[in-house]
């Protein structure tokens, strides 16, 4: 095999410089193992008649739209389904295919079918910069604890850079969805970072996060802070998280830096975590829109209007939702 010697380093093949230019310059893929679904522990069963996944566990456009939502990766079905399209309105946004659109409807309807949306219940939110969830929660009952980074996190500064970080409380009513009275009385800002989450944050009926916990620095912060939140949630409740999902490699990734992409056997090393600690992990479906893939991807550095998977690197990416019910143990778990 042809090899390349430059003085005062190693030999380098040439077919080895050609892998690595093609892994660098080419577009990113799926690859199968980054979405395989094997373990019958964790993830949906498959219909033993055609080797599909159930419709039950996915709402469909023009379709029943009965079925429980699970752990699962975006979805231009989920996405163009009617419930997702009424969260979208609700929300005072134009629906157009993008996966932040996909995120908050999965957190609200995921939370609304195990009956966290209404008069009385308590809900935490990390991270929550400028989005609308805290204002619509709130004009549907609930008392909110909406929080963020300090802006003067040295961490925060691309966030505050590019507007992203919640000054004030104010600022998560700015599309008017709860009215001016009721949303002062129902929500307050706190600034927390995720990877100190303050004792005093229990008792709460649900959590939430919309692609936030990826920053935590690395894998296992990210791990770290989905874990320890659950001391915040009463018994039974519910914790609805949405992160990045490495679609090109269950191998590679980038696991550590402001963003990180959490591959499947990340994905499940969690899981099974929550699982021994006596936790509720709604199963996963890792089906994704084989034929809709490239539909408005983008590289991370210029996010169009509308997609559903983003270019981290060499990774294709995309979102995944993952909810987990609190179980009947005890408020506090230890705390690194």
């Amino acid at each position: 095999m042809a090899t390349i010697a430059c003085p005062g380093f190693l030999p380098v093949s040439r077919q080895r410089i050609s892998n690595l230019l093609q892994r660098l310059f080419s577009a990113p893929c799926v690859h199968p193992r980054a979405v395989a679904m094997d373990d019958p522990e964790l993830y949906v069963r498959r219909s033993a008649a055609d080797n599909a996944w159930p419709a039950s566990v996915r709402i469909r456009h023009g379709a029943n739209v009965d079925a429980r939502l699970v752990s699962s990766l975006c979805s231009a079905e989920q996405l163009e389904s009617d419930a997702f399209r009424d969260w979208c309105r609700r929300l005072g946004d134009r629906f157009s295919l993008h996966r932040k659109l996909w995120e908050w409807g999965y957190i609200c309807q995921a939370l609304s079918e195990r009956g966290m949306l209404s008069s009385g219940k308590r809900g935490l939110g990390f991270a929550v910069g400028k989005e609308p969830l805290p204002s619509l929660f709130a004009s549907l009952g609930c008392e909110i604890v909406a929080t963020d980074l300090d802006a003067a996190d040295p961490r925060g500064a691309n966030w505050s850079a590019t507007n992203q970080l919640a000054a004030a409380d104010s600022e998560l009513n700015l599309r008017g969805l709860c009215d001016a009275e009721t949303f002062r009385r129902r929500v307050a800002f706190r600034r927390v970072d995720m990877n100190r989450i303050p004792d005093d944050l229990d008792g709460f009926d649900f959590t939430w996060s919309s692609c936030s916990f990826e920053h935590c620095g690395s894998i296992e912060r990210g791990q770290e802070f989905v874990f320890r939140q659950m001391n915040c949630l009463k018994a039974g409740g519910v914790a609805v998280h949405t992160t990045e999902f490495n679609l090109s490699s269950n191998s590679r990734t980038i696991a550590v830096g402001e963003t990180v992409i959490y591959r499947r056997r990340d994905v499940e090393q969690l899981a099974r975590r929550l699982i021994a600690a006596g936790h509720h992990v709604e199963p996963f479906d890792l089906t994704f829109d084989a034929d809709r893939l490239e539909e408005g991807a983008a590289r991370a550095e210029a996010v169009p209007a509308g997609h559903l998977n983003v270019r981290l690197g060499p990774y294709l990416a995309t979102s995944i939702g993952l909810i987990v019910h609190k179980g009947n143990v005890p408020l506090r778990t230890e705390r690194r």
